[in-house]
C-alpha cells in the first residue's frame, strides 16, 4: 500500500475501528467507564465470576494494564476482587450489586455501534467483510513468529 491509497480495506479497517471506538468512548464516558472497564464487565455478567488472568486472554490485553482496570473498577465500588480458596496467588472477580444496577442502566455500545455503521447492509456482504478480514488477520499474525497460534 502506498501513502496514496488510502481506500485499501486495511484503511478503512482502521478508519472503522477509530470511528467506533469514538462512538463507544462517547456512550460510556456519562458513566464514568472506558472501553476495557466495560468489556470487564460484559464479560462478568455474561460468564459469571471468573479468574482475574482468564481476562487476559479474552481482551487481549497485558497484566498491568489489567490489573489496573480492575482496581478501578473495585474502587467504584463495580467489582468485588477476592483471593482463590484453591491458589492463593490467584484473585476472582465477580460483578457487584452496584455493578450490576449500573450495567441495566448503560446503554450497549455495542450493539449501538453495529446497528448504526451496518443498517441495511446485506448479510451476505458482512460475512464477507468478516470473511476477509479475519483472513488477513489470522495471515498477518502467522506471519510474525511471537504471534504464531494467536487466536484473532
Amino acid at each position: 500500500m502506498t501513502s496514496s491509497n488510502h481506500n485499501s480495506a486495511g484503511a478503512w479497517a482502521k478508519k472503522y475501528y477509530l470511528a467506533s471506538r469514538a462512538v463507544l468512548d462517547a456512550t460510556l464516558r456519562p458513566y464514568d467507564l472506558g472501553a476495557s472497564q466495560w468489556y470487564v464487565l460484559w464479560h462478568l455478567i455474561h460468564d459469571g465470576p471468573m479468574a482475574q488472568r482468564d481476562l487476559l486472554s479474552r481482551l487481549q490485553i497485558e497484566k498491568p494494564t489489567l490489573s489496573a482496570i480492575v482496581s478501578a473498577l473495585v474502587r467504584k465500588g463495580l467489582v468485588a476482587q477476592v483471593t482463590d480458596p484453591q491458589d492463593l496467588r490467584q484473585k476472582i472477580l465477580s460483578i457487584t450489586a452496584a455493578g450490576r444496577v449500573l450495567w441495566k442502566k448503560l446503554p450497549d455500545p455495542i450493539d449501538l455501534i453495529l446497528k448504526t455503521a451496518f443498517q441495511g447492509v446485506a448479510e451476505d456482504d458482512l460475512a464477507t467483510v468478516v470473511r476477509v478480514l479475519s483472513q488477513g488477520t489470522e495471515r498477518l499474525n502467522n506471519l510474525l513468529p511471537s504471534q504464531k497460534g494467536r487466536k484473532s
